[in-house]
């Protein structure tokens, strides 16, 4: 129970990426804020951590607005006296050529992903003072050779890697350390993915060197909890692909 008695706060953990990050940080002792869109999907990441013995409860949370960012946060102390860990992963993906992504599309894309990292990592911060951490969730897509439709989406995910260092370096002398996954994991969004793109698909999954695909709790929650931990404790402003060896993070 590496992360016994700590508090986390994971968006977009109704499904996913952050359904698995959740369970991984529930199971390892932490008390879990399990936050998003949708009630009924938070209820059933919330009843998975119930049934193990676990701690979590739900909380509606659309990452796009200030205000609701500001309560969920406030919540969340007022229910556990603490906060001690943020992982951003909430985020809205516009996917499409540069001609095909509407202003709507990407504005929403920036709304949930580098602003949503922005004021929750600035709401966050008074509580993370003297050992607390964050984790945000990046894309190894600007890694890609062919950015061809995938450039607006890569643009928010840069952003919050840059948004990772700039907190690393600000922070870490208040003792708070800040840093970014580039996850790859079956995730409702690969399944999209392989449905609607299967022969390029078919193709980067043959360029996954370990010759899988991520389990999201297993393998990407469990290294979330790592990077939480004492074991991690000098591991800060750093980009770090948990995706089997896919990409080259430079």
């Amino acid at each position: 129970m590496v992360l016994d008695k700590k508090v986390a706060l994971v968006t977009g953990a109704g499904q996913g990426v952050g359904q698995g990050i959740a369970l991984a940080l529930a199971a390892a002792g932490a008390r879990v804020a399990v936050t998003g869109r949708t009630e009924a999907k938070l209820q059933t990441t919330c009843d998975i951590i119930t049934k193990r013995g676990g701690v979590a409860f739900p909380m509606v949370c659309d990452v796009k607005s200030a205000q609701s960012l500001e309560q969920c946060v406030a919540a969340v102390v007022a229910r556990f006296g603490a906060l001690n860990i943020l992982v951003n992963n909430a985020q809205e993906v516009p996917l499409g050529t540069l001609e095909q992504v509407s202003d709507s599309s990407f504005t929403a894309g920036w709304e949930s992903g580098p602003l949503a990292v922005f004021r929750a990592m600035k709401l966050c911060h008074p509580h993370l003072k003297g050992g607390g951490c964050i984790v945000n969730l990046a894309s190894s897509s600007a890694r890609r050779w062919d950015m061809t439709g995938y450039g607006a989406y890569a643009a928010t995910k840069e952003a919050i890697r840059a948004l990772t260092r700039a907190a690393a370096c600000e922070w870490g002398a208040q003792g708070i350390r800040t840093n970014a996954i580039l996850p790859l994991a079956s995730s409702p969004g690969m399944a999209w993915w392989m449905e609607h793109k299967a022969e390029e698909a078919a193709q980067f999954l043959d360029s996954i060197p370990l010759g899988r695909v991520g389990d999201c709790e297993e393998d990407i929650g469990r290294f979330v909890v790592m990077l939480c931990s004492d074991a991690a404790s000098y591991i800060n402003g750093q980009s770090i692909g948990v995706d089997g060896g896919q990409a080259l993070i430079g």
